[in-house]
């Protein structure tokens, strides 16, 4: 019999902070299913090398530099997608930076500030530019990526807490408001995982006695992998998920539980 064809074939999927991390994982495993790319990355390097591997690999893909706080580089970023794609099918706000662990108060005005920036403000100006993509389209897809802490916060991460809590909500509101022009927005809230940001969510250094500790609260026993959140990314980037919109799914090896 012949094969089934790819799960993403043909669709063109934008990744902010696809430089590296949960993005750099995404970009790999969309392109697999057949995906065409464009990667968003405010770290150009970051972004080139993820863009070249893809290429290399025989995908499509392109790539755009990207501060995702700038309305300019986000309609930048979506007519990079058109011009050399001709179409969006799936917006993936991934970039998103965090505060280091450390009592909320010793937090500045101008890091809290750049935090709702990056986190926050991306969805409104992603909305901004690629909803009338979508609507033109006759459907599209929004997947969002925030975190467990905003359903099981942890202590010394306030304002990102709180960040991530915005992206929840605004996931669910986005779902409402955009489902009559066959428009889904979904989210994945991964636990604590192996990123570039592991230690900034620890606090200090990554030692054996700090990922004990975080562990402990991980009931599955082991830290996230980009793998994971790319693996589920694919699911709500797929058609087949046609009926899904408004979830926010933990991808946290039971730690919301």
């Amino acid at each position: 019999m012949p094969s089934a064809s790819p799960r993403l074939h043909q669709m063109v999927a934008v990744i902010t902070g696809g430089g590296s991390g949960f993005g750099e994982a995404i970009a790999h495993a969309f392109a697999a299913e057949g995906a065409r790319i464009v990667i968003g990355d405010l770290d150009a390097a970051n972004g080139e090398r993820v863009t070249a591997a893809l290429r290399a690999a025989g995908h499509a893909a392109a790539f755009c530099r990207t501060d995702v706080s700038r309305t300019a580089d986000m309609q930048q970023l979506v007519a990079t997608a058109l011009a050399q794609f001709g179409r969006l099918d799936v917006m993936v706000n991934n970039a998103g930076i965090s505060h280091a662990n450390q009592p909320m108060l010793n937090v500045t005005e101008e890091q809290f500030d750049r935090l709702y920036q990056v986190n926050v403000k991306s969805l409104y100006l992603a909305a901004v530019h690629c909803v009338p993509v979508f609507r033109r389209q006759g459907g599209g897809s929004f997947l969002n990526i925030g975190s467990t802490a905003a359903v099981r916060p942890r202590p010394g991460l306030t304002w990102y807490n709180g960040s991530k809590g915005a992206v929840v909500l605004l996931t669910k509101s986005m779902a409402v408001e955009l489902a009559p022009d066959r428009i889904r927005v979904n989210a994945i809230n991964p636990a604590l995982a192996e990123t570039p940001l592991l230690t900034t969510f620890m606090g200090g250094p990554d030692t054996p006695e700090t990922r004990a500790r975080f562990l402990a609260s991980i009931p599955l026993g082991r830290l996230g992998r980009a793998s994971d959140v790319a693996h589920a990314a694919v699911f709500f980037a797929d058609p087949a998920s046609e009926f899904v919109t408004g979830v926010c799914l933990e991808v946290d090896g039971g730690r919301c539980i």
